[in-house]
């Protein structure tokens, strides 16, 4: 799950970098807008794998702590 959850977010971030740069909104553009149902369902998966990256950042910095 956390490589799924890793995969998703750089995904995400990805298109968030088209956004800032180019004002493209990748998921929009494929999903025929921003409101759609199924670009929102896309977001919401981006942003749940957000939040289940902060418990693999406390994995990793707990074992980073371990090895010091």
């Amino acid at each position: 799950m956390d490589k799924f959850a890793l995969g998703i977010v750089i995904v995400g971030a990805l298109n968030w970098l088209l956004v800032g740069l180019f004002r493209f909104d990748l998921v929009a553009a494929i999903f025929g807008g921003p409101t759609t149902l199924l670009a929102r369902i896309v977001y919401i998966i981006v942003g749940a794998a957000g939040i289940w990256c902060i418990s693999l950042m406390a994995k990793l910095f707990r074992v980073t702590r371990e090895h010091d």
